[in-house]
């Protein structure tokens, strides 16, 4: 789609989701949307991506989320995996040491990203999808919305043409400065900290010792950030003290002074770019006003220690994507869509209060209080079994739903994602459990099915899950990897309805009836997605 002319307006058709922001929250969106076979207009205001890598890291949680667009191989070509985490104190001598451990989505725990390169990939994926119209240089003005979708102002910032389009759903991951919140007059509650950071991206010329290696500086004096990012890049963060000159201190003879401290050399690194950021700590006080959805730093902001400020956007729009799919084509009510706050925000409140945790850890400005935290944690990391907890706790706490979208009465494995571990199916191929799933509604059985009635009658398919060993048939998968059955095992769970996002909507035990589907749920067939690896 092009523009119109210089001052001209013109409507166009209408859309099923308008995603406005075109950012990793955005682009994933995209990719969902397109291989769902929706129709799907992007909004983006700037012509290029974003050239500053701002998130550096990610987790197997996302990738599995990427997996279900078919780019998750791609997308880890360009990543660094299973790198260790080093707290270290003033002299450099380790405190805490940490290797992420997984916690079975059948992707490396923890990953180092180059974001450009990311989105670029994500970009590419979009462009599989001739359902979805990316409009660059285009920026949404404003937003109204009636009983039947919703209509948006859009002026192209290249030849300041205006066009009005229709959607039925919005989207808006248009930042943290989201004129889509603004519009809505939503609130966005939180804080802002007041120490600066210098982020400093580097080209790599030549390694040094533990290049590899993400380690925090937690030295009273000055805290930093000191992260491997891949394709051959690096990225330094330190706090702007009392005194300093922001501008002087993005200056490449700066840069170069507070990086050498660390035994670096001009001769080592090329300084790409220096800028100065806050933290925030903000939430809207809402996440959907009725056809608009907020999501990513639109949404939430959080501070960056633990890496999860991208992650929650990619989740977000995880969540969101195949509810409006289901409302769109008719097999859910649109009452389902206010499960998707429901289920995002606590999980978002817990990531950031780990984030935050783990911030005061690294920023403690105050000696004494400092030397006792060292002091005390490398005492700690001696001590048999911390180390493995710390490993097991993998900073990130995990996502499951105590509401929304799921069966009553609760159980141990309701609202919790089923892990991915390899299977082997009916051709012998082994495959990754979401793949076999399809991203759809379905039975899941452990061992033998139960014949579930309420569920089989509006056409929900089954899938029995077999131990290691055995013979795979049609309707069944292998539990190669002698995951899937212990995990089902341990909740008390012979049969679990899955949601599209394979997270368990409700559970039975051995001979016993499921509660019943959601109200007013009829499945539909599915277009083909695109999964392959």
């Amino acid at each position: 789609m092009s523009g119109t002319g210089a001052g001209t307006e013109s409507e166009d058709s209408a859309y099923d989701v308008a995603v406005i922001g075109y950012g990793p929250t955005g682009v994933t969106a995209a990719n969902l949307l397109g291989a769902m076979g929706l129709r799907v207009v992007v909004l983006e205001r700037d012509a290029e991506i974003f050239t500053r890598a701002r998130a550096i890291s990610t987790d197997e949680e996302v990738v599995r989320i990427w997996q279900r667009i078919g780019l998750a191989e791609r997308l880890k070509q360009d990543m660094l995996t299973e790198r260790p985490v080093d707290f270290v104190d003033a002299r450099g001598r380790t405190f805490i040491n940490a290797h992420p451990t997984s916690r079975g989505h059948g992707h490396p725990p923890q990953m180092f990203i180059y974001q450009p390169a990311l989105e670029q990939v994500l970009r590419d994926g979009v462009d599989r999808y001739p359902n979805v119209d990316i409009l660059l240089r285009h920026e949404c003005l404003s937003l109204r919305q009636d009983a039947d979708g919703v209509e948006l102002t859009v002026v192209g910032t290249a030849d300041d043409s205006v066009r009005r389009l229709r959607a039925s759903y919005v989207i808006a991951a248009d930042g943290g400065s989201s004129l889509t919140r603004a519009q809505l007059n939503i609130g966005y509650e939180g804080r802002t900290y007041e120490d600066r950071w210098v982020v400093i991206d580097t080209k790599m010329l030549k390694p040094w010792p533990d290049h590899d290696k993400l380690r925090f500086h937690c030295d009273p004096a000055r805290p930093a950030v000191d992260c491997p990012t891949p394709l051959g890049h690096h990225r330094y963060e330190f706090p702007l003290l009392p005194g300093d000159d922001e501008e002087h201190l993005v200056t490449e003879d700066a840069v170069y002074r507070l990086i050498s401290r660390y035994g670096i050399g001009r001769d080592s690194i090329k300084v790409l770019r220096a800028t100065v950021y806050s933290h925030h700590v903000r939430f809207a006080s809402r996440f959907r006003v009725g056809r608009v959805f907020l999501a990513g730093d639109a949404a939430h902001a959080m501070p960056p220690w633990i890496g999860q400020g991208m992650a929650a956007g990619v989740r977000d729009v995880a969540n969101l994507c195949w509810k409006l799919e289901s409302v769109l084509r008719g097999e859910l009510p649109e009452s389902v869509l206010d499960s998707y706050e429901t289920e995002r925000k606590p999980h978002v409140r817990e990531v950031t209060k780990r984030a935050v945790l783990v911030g005061r850890v690294i920023t403690e400005r105050r000696r004494p209080v400092a030397r006792v935290r060292d002091t005390a944690l490398r005492a700690l990391d001696r001590i048999p079994g911390f180390s493995d907890w710390m490993q097991d706790s993998n900073w990130i706490p995990v996502a499951h739903y105590a509401a929304g979208l799921q069966a009553r009465p609760r159980t141990k494995a309701t609202g919790h994602q089923i892990p991915q571990p390899w299977v082997t199916g009916p051709d012998g191929e082994r495959v990754r459990l979401d793949d076999a799933l399809g991203g759809r509604w379905l039975l899941l059985h452990r061992g033998l099915p139960t014949a579930q009635p309420a569920w089989e009658r509006l056409g929900v398919e089954s899938l029995a899950v077999l131990p290691a060993g055995s013979r795979p048939a049609e309707g069944t998968v292998v539990d190669s990897d002698g995951v899937l059955l212990p995990w089902l095992t341990e909740r008390g769970a012979a049969t679990v309805a899955l949601r599209p996002d394979a997270y368990v909507y409700a559970a039975a035990s051995t001979g016993a009836q499921l509660p019943p589907p959601p109200a007013g749920f009829a499945p539909v067939p599915r277009p083909a997605t695109t999964t392959a690896q």
